[in-house]
Parts: C-alpha cells; structure tokens; sequence
C-alpha cells in the first residue's frame, strides 16, 4: 500500500491516509499542519528545490528520506491537482530489500503505475458505456467517432492492465500483423487527440508481408512515438512527422532458445523538430527520464519493454546535418505456415 499524502500550495499537510501513518509513525492528526519538510528530511538538494516549484511533477526512484532518527531509502512521486492550483498529491513507498538491484531494474521501475489502475479503470467504464448511449443518438455519418471512443477505452483499459504486470508478467501473446492497418490505426487515433498543424506522411512499402507481434502492444508503442514527435516538432516552420516503413536485411536480435531472430522489418518515426536535449539522448529509453515539462518519463521506457516483449529492437538516432530525430523499431517476420521455428 502507498503512502498519500495531500499538501497545500505550502507545503503543508492537509491529509494523510493510514499507510502514510505507518510509514511516518505519525498518526494523522499529528501530520496534518505540518509543514512537509517538518515531517520528513531530505539529503537531496535538487529534489527540495524540486519541492519548490509548485507546478513541477517529481518522480525519485530510491530516495533517501529521514524521518526522525531512522532514515529509509523510498519511491516517491508528487502531481499536481488542475483542479487546485498550488495543490499537490505526494505519494511513496519504502523500497523493499533487493528491490534496486541489477537485475529486473526496468521491470522494478515499471511496475510504479499500476497503483493508478483501479482509479483509472472506474471512469473509463463510465465514458465507454457514455459513448455507447451517445451512439444511439448520432446521425449515421457521426458514429464512426463514438465507436472510436468506445475502441480506444478499451484499448487504454488493456494497457492499463498490461502495465499492473510489467514487472513480473509474460509479454502479450503474437501473432501476425497486418502492419500498416497498425500504424494507421494509430496515426488516426493521434489526430482525433488534436494538436493540429502538424503533417503526418506515410511513406509505406506496401510490399511487406505480416510481423510476428501484438497488435495492442504494436500500436501503444506507434501512438507514443507520433505523439512524442508530434509534440517534438510543433513548435517549428512546417512541422512534419514521417512514418516509414522498409525491408532490411542482416539485423537480428540477441539469441532466444539458443537461436537468432531476424528483425527484417523496419519502423521509422522522424520528425523535423529541435531533437532531445544531448544530455538526455543516451539515456531516452530509461524510466522517468524525460524533457517534458509535463512529462512522467515512462513513455519511451514502455516502448521499449514492449518492442523487447515482441523479440523487437528499437533505437533513437538525431541527424542534426538534415535536422531530423528518427526513432526506429526492427520487428520479425510473421512465419509462414509449415515454416520451421
């Protein structure tokens, strides 16, 4: 269980639950009142200062927070409230023995956002079963966008359950996919969010046959990486994203059950944007790292574990002479039947 509690534009401590008791060994009657900082010591610099900023979204992973004379190594997060401006929900979690090690550290990091699943899942069944009602009472020609409402809530409600087992659990099972019916889909899903302005060019082989992936998963991973560029690039002269596709050869991904798996097919995300900041471009795929001032930096890190789920690649790469940032994606053929494994 996570320890929540709720601070005003402050800093003070307006609520806090029963976990936030037992971690703090405070009851909450003691707590609320008090100024965070009061309540809790902080070794780190950066992430007070962080504190500071009351618009700013904090994610730290094995921080070190004294509370008293005993002094524990947690998980935090803080988020702003848009409905109560200066107000902040904080939340962490005392981090278990073994838990920063080496192995399983993306899987361990991952795993922070399934404490949003039961919150989310509740409204999203309340806006699919609206969009089924408000269906009965469009035109005909209208229709088409309450059954993408009812589509996509399904397809969030779906990686909202992936993402509770994404540190521990088997990947989604694959399968052939059409390719570009994927992509498609999720370029029409980034234009129905909005931000226009932006062109989005498809630049399709269309000779290339099935990949061998989930077409969820495939399509979260396309959507994350358009939308990035989308967002990327907005704010240039002519701003443009470029979704390629092409037939390479001689790319293969590590050994799996003692043999190579071709990765012939490739996804290419380029937009024309100012590119990530260098200090960043090394470490784009690691979790909550991000340039965004809004951002969690889970997107690209769930990429990855996705494409990796579909015995994929995927790698970033900025060509600063043509001034463009290309994200690609390797993925394997889909075999053809009676074609040994």
């Amino acid at each position: 269980m996570f320890a929540v509690l709720l601070l005003d534009p402050d800093m003070v401590v307006r609520e806090a639950n029963p976990a936030a008791e037992d971690l703090l060994h405070r009851s909450a009657r003691r707590l609320v009142g008090e100024r965070l900082l009061d309540v809790i010591g902080l070794d780190d610099e950066r992430v007070a200062h962080r504190l500071g900023d009351a618009d700013a979204r904090l994610t730290v992973r094995g921080m070190v927070m004294r509370c008293g004379e005993r002094a524990m190594q947690v998980n935090v997060t803080v988020s702003p409230l848009a409905t109560h401006p200066g107000w902040r929900v904080m939340t962490f979690s005392e981090v278990g023995q073994g838990e920063l090690g080496d192995e399983g550290r993306d899987e361990t990091t991952l795993r922070a956002p399934s404490i949003l699943a039961h919150e989310i899942k509740n409204p999203l069944a309340a806006i699919r079963g609206a969009g089924q009602l408000v269906a009965r009472k469009l035109d005909e020609k209208d229709r088409p966008l309450a059954a993408m409402i009812s589509a996509e809530v399904d397809r969030i409600a779906r990686l909202v359950d992936r993402m509770q087992r994404l540190g521990s659990e088997r990947a989604d099972p694959v399968e052939p996919t059409n390719l570009h019916e994927a992509i498609r889909s999720a370029i029409a899903t980034v234009r129905a969010a909005g931000g226009g302005g932006v062109e989005l060019v498809e630049e399709f082989d269309p000779s290339l046959p099935p990949v061998l992936a989930s077409r969820d998963a495939l399509e979260q991973v396309l959507i994350n990486l358009v939308t990035n560029a989308r967002d990327a690039c907005a704010g240039g002269e002519e701003p443009r994203v470029v979704i390629r596709t092409r037939f390479v050869s001689g790319l293969v991904s590590n050994l799996k059950l003692g043999r190579a798996i071709r990765l012939p097919i490739e996804v290419t995300v380029s937009d024309n944007g100012p590119g990530v900041d260098p200090s960043l471009r090394d470490h784009v795929f690691e979790p909550f790292v991000t340039s965004k001032s809004s951002g969690q930096g889970l997107g690209l890190a769930l990429v990855r574990k996705l494409v990796r789920d579909m015995d994929g690649r995927i790698g970033h790469q900025r060509d600063e002479r043509a001034g463009l940032t290309h994200f690609r994606i390797h993925l394997p053929l889909a075999r053809e039947e009676g074609e040994p494994a």
